[in-house]
């Protein structure tokens, strides 16, 4: 079992949520994910929320490292991974890369966000590792 996040991260998840039902129900499905993500980005300074945007993650494999090797869409207080999606057929590697993310960031919590679904309740997912 893992252990239960801190009330700062269950904080930060809460308005995470809040910010993408809100994003959501202003503009609705179908606009580009940048036009989400910048929606998005604007939302979290509005709330003083400290994030990263496009925080590029080098990756290590044996003795190689590649500077380049992964560009999270978001990181909020360097600890909640967000990857934004804005499609209308959701794929199960959607969950698999925001798994790998967590797990080579060595990061908890993270979230897949896909705008385009009738109801953002559909279209939020939350994982924990």
């Amino acid at each position: 079992m893992y252990s239960k996040l801190s009330e700062r991260e269950e904080y930060l998840a809460s308005q995470i949520v809040d910010i993408a039902f809100n994003i959501h129900k202003q503009l609705g499905p179908g606009l580009l994910e940048s036009v989400y993500s910048k929606c998005f980005y604007y939302e979290l300074q509005r709330r003083e929320i400290p994030f990263e945007r496009e925080k590029a993650v080098p990756i290590i494999f044996n003795d190689l490292k590649i500077d380049d090797g992964l560009r999270l869409d978001c990181l909020i207080e360097n600890s909640i991974i967000i990857e934004f999606k804005a499609q209308e057929n959701y794929h199960p590697v959607w969950d698999a890369q925001l798994m790998s993310y967590l797990k080579l960031t060595n990061r908890r919590l993270g979230f897949l966000i896909n705008f385009h679904v009738p109801l953002i309740k559909e279209g939020i997912k939350r994982i924990i590792i």
